[in-house]
């Protein structure tokens, strides 16, 4: 499988409506249906998360988020893996800052192109 999406932070939102994206952060909040949850990212600005089905296992910390973007800029998850920070935290905001400089330097980082050998 070959992923095509692109790595966003909450400000990005807007610009990535329609389409697939990858969005890692805190979780903050789970509604009660389990169907909804809220993300923070490394600048403290939040995302929603909704999913097809109600959670099915207690998820918290560092999540990253696979799934597609509504017109209200809600993340629709199509898939989710929660990271494990035992013994080595992740730094949220150093993630964020490496997305900042591959949108700044897209010639250097050619996320998306397929190399076929």
């Amino acid at each position: 499988m070959e992923w095509l999406g692109s790595c966003i932070n909450t400000s990005m939102l807007a610009q990535f409506k329609e389409q697939p994206v990858c969005f890692v952060g805190k979780v903050e909040k789970i509604h009660p249906t389990g169907k909804v949850f809220i993300l923070s990212d490394g600048e403290g600005k939040s995302g929603t998360i909704a999913l097809m089905q109600p959670l099915d296992e207690e998820i918290s910390g560092i999540v990253e988020v696979v799934g597609r973007i509504t017109a209200k800029a809600t993340i629709i998850c199509t898939s989710y893996f929660q990271f494990k920070e035992d013994n080595h935290p992740f730094d949220l905001g150093l993630y964020y800052e490496a997305i900042k400089i591959i949108r700044e330097f897209p010639q250097f980082y050619p996320l998306g192109v397929v190399h076929y050998d």
